[in-house]
């Protein structure tokens, strides 16, 4: 068990604050836990599938083998939170804000994004299916080792994001990409994909 922390038991209510306390092994299902305040505590083993926990806030917060299916998680604020081991599927994650998190050996499966600002959020070894950005604010992001599968960061803006190393899959937002890093190699790979964006024409 975490040292210090309270062994949560029941179900999660909304409007509450959960401060020192250990979600162990448990299962929530249609969790209505919006407005919720997560503050100093640990999720290992649990298991979110669907719910609502729109606007609920997590600080200081750390996530092992936890997995999120067809969760809402909407305008959640995150602020020094780190997922390990962690799995997303089918999450509504928009209008998040979410600054100094990381994403670690994760898997996110079409998880939406979208217009959420993304500050100091580090993903890590993970694999991002059909993740969506469009229209979000990426500020000093990493994508380290990470394979992308139809990324789309339509609309998005991109400062100090650094896609080095990954795996790039984009479907869409090319012209987004202006402020990020990428490698050589990516480059070659890419270059065909942005001709054909911008209209070019290759032939020998």
């Amino acid at each position: 068990m975490a040292a210090g922390l309270i062994p949560h038991a029941g179900d999660l209510e909304p409007d509450e604050d959960y401060e020192g306390v250990l979600f162990d092994g448990a299962s929530f299902a249609d969790a209505d836990a919006g407005h919720c305040h997560f503050l100093d505590s640990s999720f290992l083993n649990v298991t979110f599938d669907g719910g609502r926990l729109r606007k609920a806030r997590f600080t200081d917060v750390t996530l092992r083998d936890t997995r999120f299916v067809g969760s809402d998680l909407a305008e959640t604020g995150w602020q020094d939170v780190r997922l390990d081991g962690c799995a997303l599927s089918g999450v509504q994650a928009f209008s998040s804000s979410m600054r100094r998190v990381t994403f670690r050996n994760c898997k996110l499966d079409s998880v939406n994004f979208r217009s959420g600002t993304l500050t100091e959020v580090r993903f890590e070894d993970c694999v991002l299916r059909d993740a969506e950005f469009g229209g979000a604010t990426l500020r000093r992001a990493g994508f380290g080792g990470c394979t992308l599968a139809r990324a789309d960061f339509t609309k998005a803006s991109c400062e100090e994001v650094d896609l080095r190393g990954a795996e790039l899959g984009i479907s869409g937002g090319y012209e987004s990409l202006r402020g990020v890093t990428i490698d050589n190699v990516q480059l070659v790979a890419l270059a065909p994909l942005f001709a054909r964006h911008l209209g070019i024409t290759v032939a020998d």
